[in-house]
């Protein structure tokens, strides 16, 4: 899906970045809290402050190896650069060569179980700015799921809450930004999705600043809202090494999306970000299998042709 990018709203630049960069490290915050909360060993984050080339930074909190989460990364960022990098001129050429600072909070976690999904989460601030021009902004975002095992409950309950994110919003924001995250949660070169979808937006601007920031502050509620439920049913489930072996090779999928599509790589990699941050998100364990496919009537089938194809959950 592609939306027109339209300006329609001045905003003070200043107090809109302190704003949006007030919540965000709240958020950053609290998913910590929430991560470290599923811990029995009480593994702590790794808490790694950055400074970015031109002009600011960020935070990156990393968990590694509990009993719990194999690894999570959430990161906040606030970088200041001199020229927009190339993935977001693609569709607004006009913004070629212009100065940029951009806010965001990063979030992806890999269970070590495999019967609890991996999860991602973002959302971002982008404020541009050129000479003899007003500035230019917009939001983006969203949350994906990507389970190894399928539970029907749990994609509903994954979907009901991103409706209910956007319902306030109006009734047509869940099934556009659902529709946007099928599309864009893709492997074009598997003719597969990466998982069961959630929500994708960007270029949000033509609410106005306030419509626009109440949205983003309601995904990122409803994210902890939909997860934290799926993560306690299924983090006691057991398992042996051949799901443990399903959940590595799917994880694969994860890489390959991450490397080949992933616009926040993109982002970063084209703006000379931080390479440790940038690649935060990719799981600390992967195996590729030559031409592997699931043997018939078993749960790594069904979940090839039962969650995978997209669907209305809700």
């Amino acid at each position: 899906m592609k939306k027109a990018f339209n300006q329609i709203e001045t905003i003070d630049v200043a107090e809109a970045v302190d704003a949006v960069q007030t919540y965000l490290r709240d958020l950053q915050n609290r998913i910590c809290h929430f991560v470290a909360e599923q811990e029995e060993d009480k593994h702590q984050f790794i808490e790694d402050p950055w400074q970015y080339k031109d002009k600011g930074g960020g935070v990156s909190r990393v968990l590694v190896g509990s009993s719990v989460i194999e690894k999570a990364g959430v990161n906040f960022s606030h970088i200041h650069g001199q020229q927009l990098p190339q993935a977001a001129t693609l569709k607004r050429p006009e913004l070629a060569n212009a100065s940029f600072r951009a806010l965001g909070v990063s979030v992806v976690i890999h269970p070590l179980n495999p019967y609890v999904p991996t999860s991602h989460f973002n959302l971002r601030f982008i404020v541009v700015e050129k000479e003899a021009q007003l500035p230019f902004w917009w939001f983006g975002g969203g949350f994906d799921l990507t389970p190894y095992y399928g539970f029907v409950e749990d994609c509903v309950h994954w979907h009901q809450m991103a409706k209910n994110a956007c319902e306030p919003f109006g009734a047509d924001v869940y099934p556009t930004y659902k529709k946007w995250a099928d599309d864009y949660f893709y492997l074009k070169h598997r003719d597969e999705q990466r998982g069961i979808g959630g929500l994708f937006f960007d270029d949000l601007n033509d609410w106005g600043f306030e419509k626009s920031f109440r949205f983003i502050r309601s995904v990122g509620e409803h994210y902890l809202k939909a997860y934290q439920p799926i993560m306690l049913r299924r983090k006691t489930c057991q398992y042996g090494q051949k799901e443990r072996d399903f959940q590595l090779y799917r994880r694969g999928r994860y890489v390959e999306f991450n490397l080949l599509y992933d616009r926040g790589t993109l982002f970063g990699l084209q703006s000379n970000g931080r390479t440790e941050s940038i690649l935060m998100s990719l799981p600390p364990l992967v195996v590729w299998q030559y031409n592997w496919q699931p043997a018939a009537n078993t749960p790594e089938e069904k979940l090839y042709k039962t969650f995978l194809p997209p669907k209305e959950w809700v």
